[in-house]
């Protein structure tokens, strides 16, 4: 587990360079989540580290493999200076450790919601999860292990995601796309759905 977390870190910082912060969460029964911060260009981009520490299991399996399995870490990129979004640290750990706790399989086209702004005063709840490969490669790992995939989080307001459930995420992604929305902007409001 810490060799593959060791891999990870090292994916991470040849992708996004040296990281300015970090913070570990434990949640009971789980493993330690951290988050690590990168600022550049005017961004900040928090991601997950100890999520791919063991694979996915599909919840209704009997007993999970401990080597077969999709592994990922999850990648949040907002404009700096715009809002505090330093507060997300607790959140993305909380959906990093979703599968520990809750049996789930993220994936990219799912939607992740914690119940409360992702940080303060943010409009959104929930995350919709987009396809890897864009910002950080996937990390190959020995078989019979599948690679560690890096999703990148689109923050999505509650009417965008009460959309996404009826018309699933590839419409509300060609919408935002249509209407040129500003993904990483941490203050937009909701895309116009009608």
């Amino acid at each position: 587990m810490a060799e593959i977390l060791a891999l990870v870190e090292a994916r991470l910082r040849s992708a996004l360079g040296e990281p300015d912060a970090r913070a570990a969460v434990t949640f009971l029964g789980t493993d330690r989540i951290e988050v690590l911060r990168f600022t550049g260009d005017g961004l900040v981009r928090y991601a997950t580290l100890g999520m791919s520490a063991s694979p996915m299991a599909d919840p209704t399996a009997v007993v999970a493999d401990p080597l077969r399995g999709p592994r990922a870490e999850l990648v949040l990129t907002v404009r700096a200076g715009l809002a505090p979004t330093d507060r997300v640290l607790r959140p993305l750990a909380v959906l990093a450790a979703s599968p520990q706790v809750e049996g789930l399989v993220v994936a990219p086209g799912a939607s992740l919601d914690v119940g409360e702004p992702l940080w303060e005063g943010a409009p959104f709840t929930s995350v919709l999860v987009a396809e890897p490969g864009g910002l950080v490669e996937d990390l190959e790992l020995d078989e019979p292990m599948e690679p560690v995939r890096f999703l990148p989080l689109l923050p999505m307001t509650a009417n965008e995601a009460a959309w996404k459930r009826v018309h699933g995420a590839a419409a509300l992604q060609e919408r935002w796309l249509a209407r040129g929305t500003d993904l990483r902007d941490p203050l937009r409001t909701s895309v116009a759905l009608d």
